[in-house]
């Protein structure tokens, strides 16, 4: 398959299977993630946003084989990834990475930074020797950490600094594609802006592409060329970051745009209070899977299950309200 993509996902699930209540009951089901599609160019940055548990972290981790996944297709690059084995995806670790979001938890305390950001290098062969303590230093001057720092420890940094030195081991093999699982939202806010300005400066300067997985749109909208909202295990709105900004279609999505603060204390915004919590994964709804907290659901929508139709050029959407749009 070559779709002049870098990565494309189709139909992609991942679900887990639960104890048995009984002991010759039937298992159930986590619909973590069920039944995704998308695409991503080079260069491009996707920003993935939706609720705690909606299966964001998860779709990140499948893609990259950090699970395994039940059913669909990945494509990097042309080549079908799917079902490689562990020694067949070796080679492609190296291109695509991942910046996790707790800067504490992903690096080993027992380690010095030099170790944490090189071992990487030395296990993919690409540099050996004196040569790795080089491109250590040289990428830790990249992200903004002294060189001189590089036989320190972890609990010697602070939580900026850490996540910069998890931006450096995932950088120094010179990936194609990053998916940052929520990188900022671990850290204060005045460090915030800091960490994703230089997400967006190696971006240019490295021509990655971006998976950036978090909750805060104004995060995701400040480096992302398109949008994506993911609710309970499926992906319902997907188009430019402009677009999904100014008008945004599906009713959960307006609900998200309605609760990000207006800088202007003039402008008056109407906020979208959502009724009830989100469903189990376990049991989702029939239909569309989030009619039962739609202020505009119609009875159809408990019934029956939304197309996803391009509404408007490059502006995507899983709901009845746009139904008699074709489907993609």
């Amino acid at each position: 398959m070559n779709d002049g993509f870098l990565l494309s996902v189709q139909g992609l699930k991942k679900h887990f299977l639960l104890k048995r209540t009984k002991l010759f009951g039937p298992r159930e089901r986590v619909y973590a993630v069920d039944g995704v599609s998308f695409e991503i160019r080079k260069g491009e940055t996707l920003g993935l946003v939706g609720e705690s548990g909606c299966g964001k972290s998860t779709l990140g981790r499948t893609i990259l084989h950090l699970i395994e996944p039940t059913a669909g297709r990945i494509h990097f690059e042309g080549k079908d990834i799917t079902r490689l084995t562990t020694a067949e995806l070796k080679p492609l670790r190296a291109q695509m990475q991942i910046i996790f979001q707790d800067p504490y938890s992903s690096l080993n305390p027992r380690l010095t930074v030099e170790h944490i950001v090189g071992d990487a290098v030395k296990t993919h062969g690409l540099a050996g020797g004196n040569e790795v303590p080089d491109r250590v230093a040289a990428m830790l001057d990249k992200v903004g950490i002294h060189r001189e720092k590089m036989r320190c420890f972890p609990h010697e940094f602070s939580g900026g600094q850490r996540q910069r030195i998890g931006i450096a081991r995932a950088l120094i093999l010179q990936p194609k594609l990053i998916i940052c699982d929520e990188p900022v939202s671990a850290l204060d806010v005045s460090i915030q802006a800091q960490v994703i300005n230089l997400l967006g400066d190696l971006k240019k300067e490295f021509q990655l592409s971006y998976i950036l997985i978090a909750h805060d749109l104004s995060v995701v909208n400040h480096v992302s060329n398109r949008i994506a909202v993911m609710y309970l295990g499926k992906i319902i709105e997907l188009t430019t970051n402009k677009k999904l900004l100014t008008k945004p279609l599906h009713p959960y999505t307006q609900a998200l745009m309605s609760a990000v603060p207006v800088l202007d204390p003039d402008k008056k915004k109407k906020r979208i209070i959502l009724k009830g919590d989100v469903p189990s994964p376990v049991n989702p709804p029939s239909g569309c899977r989030f009619h039962p907290r739609c202020f505009k659901a119609m009875e159809v929508c408990s019934r029956v299950e939304p197309l996803w139709a391009e509404v408007e050029p490059e502006h995507f959407a899983m709901c009845h309200l746009y139904g008699a749009c074709q489907p993609h």
